[in-house]
């Protein structure tokens, strides 16, 4: 986008000098560019790692074949081909491409789009708009699309890292095609390691030698992500300049231009809440490993500690519940320990806490009676309170019976008397049923006791 708000201007394709070299990345603005972007694959071919979405037969080799690229939706994490496959597709139509920013654009931007698309279309052109970062408009932004994209003024191509289902509306989602990258393989980074190394006119020309542990670390690093991976890759280029004829890139070269690898993680998008559902799915598990591990990623990407006491209080209810009556006290010991000394010295706290509800005992009996006891609430939503268990505030409310059958329990020896708490309709019901587990044992054994005390004054009662 210009400073005065216009669309950016459409992207120019592959040069004749591009096309013929084969792996030809688009055409390049002037000045110091990055070398993941003068390596940009032009051409669907050229794009590796993406062979169950891009291989032959796939819906999207078919559509570039042919032309008919319907509006569609990349999704996955940074550095997969989203933006790659996108502009490869638009080369592959007959339109102008134009490409927008939602970090940086608005429904102002948008406008201009859909008016430029109307005076392309009444001289018989095309436009091919691509939205990076789609998931960033919100819902009236994202609205604004709609007639447009059902119209086929535009064909839209959108990219996001988020979970689509969640940051698109339903009405755009239906309109659609959504095509899931995933991170990209070893051997297809270092496919892209090797074009870059040997490419001349946009590489580094076969000026550089990568030994062998400094292309496991570089692989490692990258994550599945190519623009990682060619960024260190440049970086560590840097270093090595002028060593030999061919300079060697070192394991040092390659450790120092990561400097420190940041960890995969997005606060408040999909990478953190599938990192906290990994966390509680290993805590459930008893995985103590597991559980620290997904707890370190999370605090290493920046999530607050308080974050993951909040999961771990919850877990401690779900799936520990009274099998560990400890179990809840200590997670707030860690709340309490985190908010008094911060991090890092708080953390031991946390990873005790992590540690100790990965070794409880698991029941989840609450969960299961609190679910039970819902669902007869919805089953059953208007049954009166019985007489004896009302209160009778009035002398008006005590002739009509409230509280008078009623029978105080700390009259009777252990504090326990038999009589009704449910309406007769849910006689007999249980929804609360305990695990022998852990502490939860003893819990079972006092709830057995009283039954058997109930069914006994129910077998007298009947007797007389």
């Amino acid at each position: 986008m210009s400073d005065a708000g216009e669309p950016t201007a459409a992207f120019a394709f592959a040069s004749d000098d591009d096309a013929a070299r084969g792996t030809g990345a688009a055409s390049r603005p002037a000045g110091p560019v990055p070398l993941a972007e003068r390596m940009r694959p032009a051409h669907l071919e050229d794009v590796v790692g993406q062979d169950a979405v891009l291989g032959r037969g796939s819906f999207l080799g078919e559509a570039a074949r042919t032309g008919t690229v319907p509006s569609v939706v990349f999704w996955g994490p940074p550095g997969t081909g989203k933006t790659t496959i996108a502009r490869c597709l638009a080369a592959s139509m007959s339109g102008t491409f134009v490409a927008l920013s939602a970090v940086t654009s608005g429904v102002k931007d948008v406008r201009a789009v859909v008016d430029e698309a109307q005076s392309r279309r009444r001289a018989g052109g095309r436009t091919i708009l691509f939205v990076d970062e789609i998931h960033r408009f919100n819902k009236a932004q994202q609205d604004a699309f709609l007639p447009h994209v059902e119209s086929g003024l535009l064909v839209l191509l959108g990219a996001t890292t988020e979970n689509p289902g969640f940051s698109l509306t339903r009405a755009l989602l239906s309109r659609l095609r959504v095509v899931v990258l995933v991170p990209l393989g070893a051997a297809a980074l270092s496919t892209l390691v090797d074009r870059a190394l040997d490419d001349p006119a946009h590489g580094l020309g076969g000026r550089f030698l990568l030994e062998d542990r400094a292309r496991e670390a570089l692989l490692d690093l990258a994550a599945g992500d190519a623009r990682r991976a060619l960024s260190v890759l440049e970086s560590a280029s840097s270093r090595a300049i002028g060593r030999a004829a061919v300079s060697p890139i070192t394991l040092d070269d390659v450790k120092e231009a990561a400097q420190r690898r940041i960890a995969a993680y997005d606060k408040g998008g999909d990478l953190a809440y599938d990192a906290l559902s990994a966390f509680h799915k290993s805590l459930r598990g008893s995985d103590a490993d597991a559980s620290l591990y997904w707890a370190a990623r999370m605090l290493e990407g920046g999530e607050d500690a308080l974050v993951l006491v909040r999961r771990m209080l919850a877990m401690s209810c779900e799936d520990v519940g009274l099998a560990d009556l400890h179990a809840t006290r200590v997670v707030l010991e860690a709340k309490q320990a985190i908010e008094f000394l911060g991090v890092p010295e708080g953390e031991l706290a946390l990873a005790r806490a992590i540690i100790y509800l990965a070794a409880a005992p698991k029941s989840n009996a609450v969960a299961n009676a609190l679910g039970a006891a819902h669902d007869a609430a919805k089953r059953h939503p208007d049954l009166p309170v019985p007489l004896h268990l009302r209160q009778a505030p009035t002398a008006f409310a005590e002739s009509m019976g409230h509280g008078a059958a009623y029978q105080y329990p700390h009259d009777f020896a252990g504090a326990f008397v038999a009589q009704d708490y449910l309406p007769p309709e849910l006689d007999g019901a249980r929804l609360y049923v305990p695990i022998e587990v852990g502490d939860e044992r003893e819990i079972a054994k006092r709830i057995a006791y009283w039954q058997r005390l109930r069914a006994a004054a129910a077998s007298a009662k009947e007797t007389t």
